[in-house]
């Protein structure tokens, strides 16, 4: 299983699991992405932080770190 931050740009990924608790974990929940969303890994910046994706409609750019603690398939 891999994260979110090991998909390649133009793939869209299924998110399998959330790792991380507390604020961190609610935080990400709030953002829309939850077990079983779709996304799109849109862009990357040069340095690798942050990632762009599409998720449920709308844009969003993520830390490497949080993206870190998404398993997706």
């Amino acid at each position: 299983m891999k994260n979110l931050r090991q998909a390649k740009i133009g793939e869209t990924v299924k998110i399998v699991k959330l790792n991380g608790s507390g604020a961190v974990k609610r935080r990400i929940m709030d953002m829309g992405i939850t077990k079983g969303a779709d996304v799109y890994i849109r862009k990357v910046a040069p340095l690798g932080d942050p990632i762009e994706v599409t998720v449920r409609g709308y844009e969003l750019s993520l830390r490497k770190a949080d993206a870190e603690l998404i398993d997706v398939e």
